[in-house]
């Protein structure tokens, strides 16, 4: 996952995700109403595994593997907060958002202006349609580069172009991104 994906991820919730695997197995314990055998299908392994897992014994209790844990993240995240997502979504998409970022930009322009890449911090707010955009990528499955295309574009035209009053013709490069964060509402 990368910084953007990372980014998007935190600006849709509005709490933490349970930090240790134990918090993370009773919370998904708790939506499946408490069955370990739910938990172990969606995790692909055993009932006995899960009642081993959380199991308030110390002498019969094994923690999991890491591919277990990276399993049992993956899982939390799927199931965190899906009516605040939806609805922080849905106000992104709606209002817009603002776009904090620190990387490195470079620009295609005409003879005549400097066009070295260098590191910016940029904080700028970004239109709905730029958020249905990212959304929908992200949907389709696109990766960082297509993510970074679609902000770059959308930074071009609102940060250096400033919303095409100047700068006409100035295509900018968005590359080694820092850090990525969305501010939504």
């Amino acid at each position: 996952m990368g910084q953007i994906e990372q980014g998007l991820e935190r600006a849709l919730r509005t709490r933490p995700i349970p930090s240790s695997t134990e918090a993370r197995l009773r919370f998904l314990l708790a939506t499946h109403r408490g069955s370990p055998r739910k938990v172990a299908t969606m995790l692909g392994v055993s009932q006995r595994t899960v009642q081993r897992w959380v199991t308030k014994r110390s002498e019969a209790r094994r923690p999991p593997g890491p591919p277990q844990v990276r399993a049992i993240e993956e899982a939390v995240l799927a199931r965190w907060q899906p009516r605040v997502r939806a609805r922080r979504r849905a106000q992104a998409e709606a209002e817009g958002f603002v776009f904090h970022t620190r990387a490195r930009f470079g620009f295609a322009a005409p003879a005549g202006s400097s066009d070295d890449p260098r590191v910016r911090r940029i904080t700028q707010a970004l239109p709905g349609e730029v958020a249905r955009e990212l959304f929908a990528a992200r949907d389709a499955g696109a990766g960082e580069q297509q993510q970074t295309v679609i902000l770059a574009r959308a930074l071009g035209h609102a940060y250096f172009r400033e919303w095409g009053r100047r700068a006409h013709g100035l295509h900018v490069a968005f590359s080694e991104v820092e850090f990525a964060d969305f501010s939504i509402g």
